[in-house]
């Protein structure tokens, strides 16, 4: 079951990410600027990423999560596909639109799906491979993304990687089936359904699980902005090609990205059998180590150098990853565990995918006057500097987690 959802979420990462590698090919072809890319790759997908995540997880709590993940593959799939005959920035935007409502549909019922699959002591670890999934998919989006769109142009790229997506909806309908809810946590199943005012009420009403949203949203806005624009930075301060940029991102966010997200949870799981509060510690640590490596590869004067620096920030910055999607699940009972994770992704996606990329977008477009193609420098640090903040946030989940997690 958790390798078919790690394959699932590689074609969902791929389908996301593919549009980060394009942005200077597309911008030129549709004559935008880049505070309207940075609209598309973040608001555009985000706001649907995030509002249709909520009732679609609610769907999944209540019923069978497996349909609810076919129907989100089958539709992201095809609109990712569509993407590619877009003929404006209006038609892309909608299509976009599209995917983020299907993608929304993958991540809540599979959270819920692997916690129910795994006790407590192995979640972190189990949704850290999981979620190595999407940084598969990101190094698979770029490197594929670089190299078809520098050969045959970014509407193919969209088509080929459009289609694969519907081949896993028919294996995933074949070959998944769910676990029995609750089952370690010794909790029968009444298959009672809460109302949603009751689980917004009982998950914002825990002090832990609000400082873990405002903690994973600013880890993400501060991964995020270098995921989305990182291939531009590449592109126009170190004069790379596409296919050159493709396939340098591709490796620093699938196995860098991939490193750290499993290493996270490892620790986490780890650490946290002597005291639990080291699932909040373990992000803390990677965002605080973060940082100065993404300020070396914003101010190295070599890409070699840059890119260097940039592979080990990775590893770091993604800590967060399966420590806090474990405690969401931990906080949440057996029928609010898709929408707890729905809830956590509200935030992650709002602040970091929404946000993130657009901030970018308009500082490169105001401080473009004073430092031409080398503004994104600047735009990136300033974004980059959100990790401090979130460190802050998993330091104050510390004080609560404990008693949190007990109740």
């Amino acid at each position: 079951m958790l390798a078919l959802l790690v394959l699932v979420y590689v074609i969902n990462y791929i389908d996301r990410q593919i549009l980060s590698v394009l942005l200077e090919p597309i911008k030129l072809d549709l004559g935008v600027s880049d505070t309207a890319m940075g609209l598309l790759t973040g608001l555009a997908f985000a706001l649907f990423y995030t509002t249709a995540g909520i009732p679609i997880a609610r769907m999944a709590d209540r019923g069978n999560r497996k349909n609810v993940i076919i129907i989100g593959l089958i539709t992201w799939s095809a609109m990712t596909a569509l993407c590619g005959i877009a003929r404006n920035f209006v038609q892309l935007a909608i299509f976009r639109v599209g995917v983020g409502a299907g993608e929304a549909s993958l991540s809540p019922a599979a959270h819920s799906l692997i916690s129910d699959a795994f006790p407590p002591e192995r979640r972190a670890t189990a949704l850290g491979i999981y979620n190595v999934g999407g940084n598969i998919g990101i190094m698979l989006g770029f490197m594929l993304g670089g190299w078809i769109g520098e050969t045959f142009g970014w509407r193919l790229a969209f088509l080929v990687v459009g289609v694969p997506g519907l081949a896993a909806a028919a294996l995933v309908r074949a070959t998944l089936h769910e676990p029995a809810r609750g089952a370690f946590e010794g909790r029968a199943d009444g298959a009672d359904e809460p109302r949603l005012k009751e689980v917004l009420g009982f998950m914002m009403g825990q002090r832990t699980f609000r400082h873990l949203c405002l903690s994973s949203g600013l880890y993400a806005f501060a991964a995020y902005g270098f995921t989305i624009w990182g291939a531009t930075f590449l592109i126009r301060v170190h004069g790379m090609s596409l296919t050159e940029t493709g396939l340098a991102m591709g490796l620093i966010q699938g196995l860098g990205g991939g490193l750290g997200t499993l290493l996270g949870g490892l620790l986490g799981d780890r650490f946290a059998r002597r005291d639990r509060r080291f699932l909040v510690w373990v992000p803390a640590l990677g965002g605080v180590l973060a940082l100065p490596l993404l300020a070396i590869f914003l101010f190295w004067p070599d890409r070699s150098g840059a890119l260097a620096a940039y592979a080990l920030a990775m590893v770091f910055s993604v800590f967060f990853v399966g420590p806090c999607y474990s405690i969401a699940q931990g906080l949440a009972r057996p029928r609010m565990r898709a929408q707890a994770a729905a809830m956590l992704m509200f935030a992650i996606s709002l602040i970091g995918l929404g946000i993130a990329p657009l901030v970018v977008g308009m500082l490169n477009d105001s401080l473009a006057s004073t430092f031409g193609d080398e503004a994104i420098r600047y735009s990136l640090m300033i974004t980059g500097g959100a990790s401090l903040w979130a460190a802050l946030h998993s330091l104050l989940a510390a004080r609560s987690i404990r008693e949190d997690l007990d109740a």
